[in-house]
C-alpha cells in the first residue's frame, strides 16, 4: 500500500529534477538567461543545485521501496 505514493513521489521528483537540469544546461549553453532579473551566475548555480537536489530526492524515494 505504501509503495504507490513512493513511486509517484519518486517519479515526480526525478522527472522535475532531470528536466530542470536539462533546461538549465541548454539555457547556459546558448548563453541565454536562466531567470530574468537575476545575475546569470547565481541563477545557473541555484537552478543546478535545486535540480540536483530534486533528482537525488527522487532517487532516494525509489530506494525506499
Amino acid at each position: 500500500m505504501e509503495s504507490g505514493p513512493a513511486i509517484f513521489a519518486g517519479a515526480a521528483f526525478t522527472l522535475f529534477g532531470a528536466a530542470l537540469l536539462l533546461w538549465t544546461g541548454v539555457r547556459v549553453r546558448h548563453r541565454e538567461p536562466v531567470a530574468l532579473g537575476v545575475t546569470p551566475g547565481a541563477a545557473a548555480a541555484l537552478s543546478t543545485l535545486f535540480g540536483a537536489v530534486f533528482l537525488l530526492l527522487g532517487i532516494w524515494c525509489f530506494g525506499r521501496l
